[in-house]
């Protein structure tokens, strides 16, 4: 029996078992615990390609066992906290329960680009629209900012029911969007060659550091504005 073919396939159940737990914490309010448990869910599903890489074991199912995971950990997990802060939100839109279910388009939206993702060939280097274990990411620190922040005017917007409807909606597009993403993977070790992966790094560092859970957030923007400037500046370059 070939032990090592079953290992990455192991650790993408070990990656859906952490999105089983989240989903447990978030349903409980403790976001805290869901948030670690799906660091962990997305830390797995880096080493789960990289062990089937590292084996020459990859497979038919161990790609499919990857999405099915990654559904859970970063499609449902991340439209079940929505589902709940717009369930806590000021309900300016209505109280009407069916506003709450809005949430989960968030679901819709990652279940489309997962799908979308095995078939995609272009993506192999790097990423079309948002991945998402960085848009679960984004959308997990919402209620860890307005948990630790003191920050009246991040409470305002964070509880609005009209904002969070819109970061629904851009979370959904932005996952499935045609706009290029910069590779975060070094090829080349050159400082040149890496410039942009390097400062990104740094520059995540000093939000994480400054920002804490907000800067979590403003690190998935800042990936995504930094990656439609780039795309800006190879156009450019090209004409």
């Amino acid at each position: 029996m070939n032990i090592k073919k079953h290992i990455p396939n192991l650790i993408t159940l070990l990656n859906l078992l952490c999105g089983c737990i989240a989903l447990v914490y978030a349903s409980n309010g403790n976001y805290f615990a869901a948030f670690y448990f799906v660091c962990l869910g997305i830390f797995l599903d880096f080493f789960d390609g990289f062990f089937a890489r590292l084996f020459n074991v990859a497979s038919p199912l161990g790609l499919q066992l990857d999405s099915l995971a990654d559904m859970v950990t970063s499609g449902v997990v991340p439209g079940f906290v929505m589902f709940f802060m717009m369930k806590n939100s000021q309900h300016e839109i209505g109280t009407h329960e069916i506003w709450n279910y809005l949430g989960f388009i968030v679901t819709l939206g990652s279940c489309y680009r997962l799908a979308n993702f095995n078939i995609d060939t272009r993506q192999t280097e790097s990423f079309i629209g948002l991945p998402t274990p960085a848009n679960t990411l984004f959308i997990l620190s919402l209620p860890l900012i307005l948990q630790y922040s003191d920050s009246l005017i991040l409470l305002e917007v964070l509880t609005n029911q009209w904002v969070l409807l819109l970061i629904v909606l851009v979370s959904a597009y932005i996952l499935n969007a045609e706009v290029p993403l910069f590779s975060l993977k070094i090829k080349k070790f050159t400082l040149k060659d890496n410039a942009l992966q390097i400062g990104f790094l740094l520059f995540s560092l000093l939000l994480l550091g400054f920002f804490q859970y907000l800067g979590v957030a403003l690190v998935i923007i800042s990936y995504v504005l930094l990656s439609v400037i780039n795309n800006a500046k190879a156009k450019k370059a090209i004409s």
